[in-house]
């Protein structure tokens, strides 16, 4: 899926209209003889084709146009390996190709969400963070007020989706297989399949990951990190990109604090370390509280919907 995380790139992403269940495939590649085009930090291309056996013959187009063409084995060390390494060193530059590919499509899906008055959330945390228990609650008690929608993202199953359906709220279910976080691509299927109407929300509940997620631009109007007091309050600063890339960081689970180890100031400046503009909301999805602040400020954002994409 991504050199950039090391997704498997035998992943098979699949869409699952959760309604009709149809199940859409949008990714796989299992091919173990292909062709394929590094580009090195100075944009030189440099193509070379291959098989993943242990014995092959290749060629490499090396950055100065000189052809080379050789036979090896993967399990002898040669001359051959010391071209194969200088043209497989272009590992940054191949990261920063798919993440400019990512964020054309993820530009085109913001365009989108723009041209129909969407407010699209990327909700990002570790797994078992109170996500989906959260986004539950939230579209029960805003059903009658907001139009939700929501794009669900696990590795397999649709439980969540499922438990997100029989809050009457449309949603489709996007399995990564191995990948480890969603991207534009997926997102910019998912929501051919969703449908989301006009001047709504559409909360899209990414991989339970604190790393890759926050690589990846979806479209979304902005990226919300949960995190819960059932975790370390030093999370802010041992995953600091995922927390400096998000507008909000919602505390959930505050209903536990009594029965836990947990610094609720001490996360906070950590988080505001990484972060100083970031905003917190403490809530209990269970208990109901500090839920008002989270949907005034939801409220809010459709009201002003016009104003959330530059």
């Amino acid at each position: 899926m991504c050199v950039t995380c090391g997704c498997s790139d035998d992943a098979e992403v699949k869409i699952i209209t959760i309604e009709t269940t149809e199940v859409a495939v949008i990714s796989s590649q299992n091919e173990h003889h292909h062709h394929h085009t590094h580009t090195s930090p100075k944009d030189t291309a440099i193509a070379h084709s291959h098989n993943h056996d242990s014995h092959h013959v290749h060629t490499h187009t090396l950055p100065d146009g000189t052809v080379v063409t050789h036979s090896h084995s993967h399990d002898s060390i040669s001359e051959a390996s010391q071209i194969h390494a200088q043209v497989h060193s272009t590992t940054i530059s191949l990261e920063q190709d798919i993440l400019a590919k990512n964020n054309l499509i993820a530009a085109q899906n913001r365009g989108w969400f723009k041209g129909r008055n969407i407010v699209a959330l990327n909700l990002m945390s570790s797994p078992g963070s109170g996500k989906t228990t959260l986004l539950t609650r939230t579209i029960n008690d805003l059903k009658h007020q907001l139009p939700l929608s929501v794009i669900e993202g696990d590795q397999e199953t649709i439980n969540d989706a499922k438990k997100i359906q029989d809050t009457g709220c449309k949603v489709v279910q996007i399995n990564t297989g191995t990948g480890c976080h969603l991207d534009a691509v997926m997102v910019e299927q998912g929501l051919q399949q969703l449908n989301p109407p006009l001047n709504s929300v559409v909360m899209i509940e990414n991989v339970g990951n604190l790393v890759c997620p926050a690589l990846f631009d979806l479209g979304e109007h902005l990226k919300v990190v949960i995190l819960s007091v059932t975790e370390g309050e030093d999370k802010p600063i041992k995953y600091p990109h995922i927390f400096r890339a998000s507008e909000m960081m919602i505390l959930t689970k505050i209903d536990l604090l009594p029965y836990v180890q947990f610094d609720v100031q001490r996360c906070i400046e950590y988080a505001q370390q990484v972060n100083p503009q970031i905003q917190v909301f403490q809530v209990s999805a269970m208990t109901g509280t500090g839920l008002e602040s989270w949907y005034k400020w939801l409220s809010e954002r459709v009201r002003n919907s016009s104003q959330v994409y530059p």
